[in-house]
């Protein structure tokens, strides 16, 4: 309930701040709403903005959907009409101003909305925003609102039964593939990491607003150009007239920095009815530029727009504004063809990952979920997210998010791993749907790029689908796909947001399965996992980008015990395959396990030991990336995230928790970082740096210690690495360092050091994989120190205790570090953050180690 309050008080704070400054008002449709199944006439109280699972979840006519194999016994909702109705009041003072509009910021998905016995709209597509003049439709006093529900399954089984086949939606987990028809989250027919959740409602806010004059529907910052000195933008406007005559107005611009004094500039019109486009530009003298997390700040100006008439403000909009130049360079060179971000002219190595919707059911998103998401990102020093293409456009709110933490968006339209028809009333939908989105977020500094499509090109080629269509249906794949992704969307780009890169598709040549296609473009790199090749593959099979590539882990047990009773903790019992969407199964995270580890028989203990594959896997592919820029610019896994809790390859799942893989991608992606590999029978040592300034005058200090923390030999060199680079600087034979018989019993410690001494970063290395290592038993000794919201963890142990996992049973805690190995004689602290978190009250922690397992 209190996050319920949260959003609503925060979309009227949100609604405030846009017209805080111009005669309009906003009456938000936030309450004494109602619902029922069609037919029915059971009508029972409603959230909105929510969906119809959400309400019948409140009234208990669902069983909780994520847990156990509940997932089938949801599937009726689907196939129902759903009613939604309310009523308000208007005010004879309200009748009174020049118009009123009704506005949807998202309906999903067919919906007729009638408004005082008034047919207003026949809604058909959730990415839309909708907005309706009403002013001739309202009464003074009670006004009734009533929204009819068509099922999506209903609506378009009459239009696949004129099809003649099945589209290739794999992902659409129906026999009937019905997703393609609707322009709906594709992810919500079921996805290969995803529940079925069909949806229905008023998924984002539903408002009344009340003007005069005009109102201003378009505001566009256009940034025309940037150099140290000066920025020019265009302040393009879309102002409305409702007036039937021509009217004299003045409009004003001004843009200021952190809070300062604004420049302001003006300019008189003449308001036309209708559609009036207005052009102010503006110079801003010695510009601070936006800069990407990890490079700098991500500097945002306050421009504001204000129509003027009669000395009153009558309409106004605002943005945050960074000026920026970022490109997406994709040219021949001597390798192939390039990819990568240019930002403000310097080569940016990408890192981060491909973000999903972050729930099922999108209305419970909050500004303090976002927010957490972001710290997230941010903290594991990514620098892009890429918005995949089988989810949604995400709301405003997550991009002002990376607007203010520096985190480039990659973003999908909302097209993924399957064709789609392209008839007219299909192709006039994604125009809609296209203008609406693009003018709703090109004003954002974080946007890098546009891309067309997930994965359909490559299908289309590699998939097999030529085998399973006649060859008139695959011949009109084809075309459907030029006009799609070559011909409406790239044009739509160009009109609305001109000199944004754009890519008809991802992955845009390379094949995993093909070597040749490796140097040119990005990789969607699913060697590893679906082509159960080894994690050091990764140091030859790379990509000049990799957009995607990923591995699978259990969520660990806390999150396990919301789903799944404890008779149920078996990798393949019903419950666990009900949780396993991938077609590769549970199995393969064991035939990985085997490869490095001992594998445990305790469920729990196989759980945790899969979280630290996952993890130490992953970051080896990420250095392999780093390690071999230039020719490789990009490293996004698959995936960042999840939408319920679920087995699959996310770095935080569904209720926050961080796995190992989220802290090994934050050692990973760290500025500068220190690589240990082997090569031909030698430890090289690389530095990878992602810094803007060279590194010099440092130290490597390198010791081999045993597992009791004896020393056992010990080397220095004098190194350094160019700004934005990788580097080899240091090699020796692996015979220096141990023979066969000594690597299962010891580790290298390695330390850079600044010119006074002081540890800038570290490694650990092991000679062997965790299985060859003769590791000891020891116990980790802990002490705590419980505060409000706060508990202080001390560690130490005699000897090597690998791996360190702490638990808390606290959803969503944090910690300053986890998964990292314990060295002996060794102290380490981290903090745990939780609400749960009581001064007085012990907190049930309890640690993990490796050897603990065996």
């Amino acid at each position: 309930m209190k996050r319920k309050l949260l959003y609503t008080l925060m979309a009227c704070l949100s609604l405030w701040n846009v017209r805080a400054n111009d005669t309009s008002e906003i009456v938000l449709l936030n309450q004494g709403w109602m619902f029922s199944q069609s037919g029915t006439d059971k009508w029972m109280t409603a959230t909105v903005p929510g969906t119809v699972h959400q309400d019948l979840l409140a009234h208990q006519l669902l069983p909780n959907p994520f847990f156990g194999t509940n997932e089938q016994k949801i599937q009726w909702v689907e196939n129902e009409d759903w009613e939604y109705k309310t009523t308000f009041t208007v005010t004879e003072e309200q009748l009174s101003r020049g118009a009123a509009s009704l506005v949807f910021e998202g309906l999903d998905t067919y919906a007729n909305v009638y408004l005082n016995g008034a047919l207003l709209l026949k809604a058909d597509n959730m990415f839309l925003g909708y907005s309706i003049p009403v002013k001739e439709v309202l009464h003074k006093g009670e006004n009734r609102l009533h929204i009819f529900f068509r099922s999506p399954i209903k609506e378009t089984l009459p239009q696949w039964a004129s099809n003649g086949f099945d589209y290739p939606a794999d992902n659409d987990h129906l026999d009937k593939k019905l997703s393609i028809f609707t322009r709906k989250a594709p992810y919500s027919y079921g996805w290969d990491w995803g529940i079925r959740m069909v949806t229905s409602g008023i998924w984002r806010p539903a408002y009344l607003r009340f003007y005069d004059v005009a109102t201003i529907d378009d505001y566009h910052v256009k940034q025309l150009s940037l150099t140290d000195q000066r920025a020019e933008v265009s302040n393009e406007l879309e102002i409305n007239s409702i007036l039937s005559e021509q009217t004299e107005a003045e409009v004003v611009v001004s843009y200021s920095l952190k809070n300062g004094e604004p420049v302001t500039k003006k300019k008189t019109v003449t308001l036309n009815p209708g559609i009036n486009k207005i052009k102010i530009p503006v110079e801003v003298e010695n510009p601070v530029r936006w800069m990407p997390n990890g490079w700098g700040e991500p500097t945002l100006y306050d421009f504001t727009a204000q129509v003027v008439c009669q000395g009153k403000t009558i309409a106004s909009d605002h943005h945050r504004i960074g000026l920026r130049t970022i490109r997406l360079v994709n040219e021949k060179d001597e390798h192939g063809e390039s990819y990568f971000f240019e930002v403000n002219g310097i080569p940016m190595f990408a890192k981060g990952a491909n973000f999903i919707p972050n729930d099922i059911l999108l209305p419970t998103m909050t500004d303090e979920r976002y927010a957490t998401l972001f710290r997230d990102i941010k903290e594991a020093n990514m620098n892009v997210i890429r918005v995949w293409g089988g989810g949604t456009y995400e709301d405003n709110r997550f991009y002002d998010l990376a607007d203010e933490n520096g985190i480039l968006i990659w973003q999908d339209f909302m097209f993924g791993c399957t064709t789609y028809p392209a008839d007219p009333t299909f192709l006039k939908r994604v125009s809609d749907e296209v203008d609406y989105n693009i003018k709703r977020l090109r004003n954002h500094a974080c946007l890098a790029m546009w891309c067309g499509n997930n994965e359909i090109l490559e299908g289309l080629k590699y998939w097999g689908w030529q085998s399973r269509y006649t060859p008139e249906v695959y011949e009109e794949f084809y075309r459907n796909y030029d006009k799609l992704f070559r011909g409406l969307l790239p044009a739509k780009v160009k009109e609305w947001d001109e000199g944004r890169s754009y890519i008809h598709t991802s992955p845009y040549f390379s094949s995993w399965g093909r070597p040749d296609s490796w140097n040119i473009g990005d990789s969607h790199n699913w060697g590893i996992w679906y082509g159960k090749k080894t994690f050091e593959s990764s140091d030859t099979e790379i990509g000049r980008f990799q957009s995607e590539f990923g591995f699978e882990s259990f969520p660990e047990m806390k999150t396990i015990a919301t789903f799944a009773s404890p008779e149920d903790y078996e990798i393949e019992s019903e419950v666990m395959t009900a949780h396993q969407k991938s077609t590769q199964g549970n199995a393969l995270i064991r035939t990985y396990m085997e490869r490095d580890f001992i594998v445990p028989e305790k469920f729990e203990d196989f759980v945790y030991v899969g979280l630290v594959l996952h993890g130490q896997g992953m970051r080896y592919c990420f250095e392999a990336h780093r390690r071999n820029r230039p020719y490789c610019m990009g490293t996004l896994y698959w995936q960042l995230n999840d939408s319920w809790p679920v087995v699959s390859w996310s770095s935080i799942d569904y209720y926050g928790n961080w796995k190992a893989l989220h802290y090994q991608a934050k050692r990973a992606f760290a500025p500068l970082i220190i690589n240990p590999i082997h090569e031909n029978g030698n430890l090289n040592v690389y530095l990878l740096s992602d810094k803007l300034e060279d590194s010099s005058d440092m130290t490597l200090d390198m010791r081999l210690m045993d597992f009791k923390g004896k020393k056992l030999l010990q080397k220095s060199a004098k190194v350094a690495v160019a700004a934005n680079t990788s580097a080899k600087v240091f090699g020796c034979a692996l015979d220096e360092w141990a023979d066969e018989a000594q690597r299962k019993e010891c580790y290298l410690l390695l330390s850079l050091k600044d010119r006074q001494g002081k540890e800038i970063t570290r490694d650990i290395h092991y000679f062997l994989p965790t299985k060859d290592l003769n590791l000891p038993q020891t116990t980790v000794n802990s002490k705590l120190k419980v505060q409000d919201g706060r508990c202080e963890v001390t560690l130490s142990a005699s000897k090597l205790a690998k791996d360190i996992f702490v638990q808390i049973p606290y959803q969503g805690a944090r910690f300053t570090d986890n998964f990292f190995d314990l060295l002996p004689g060794e102290t380490r602290k981290i903090v745990i953050t939780s609400p749960e978190i009581k001064k007085g009250i012990t907190p049930e922690i309890t640690i993990k180690h490796i050897r603990e397992t065996y």
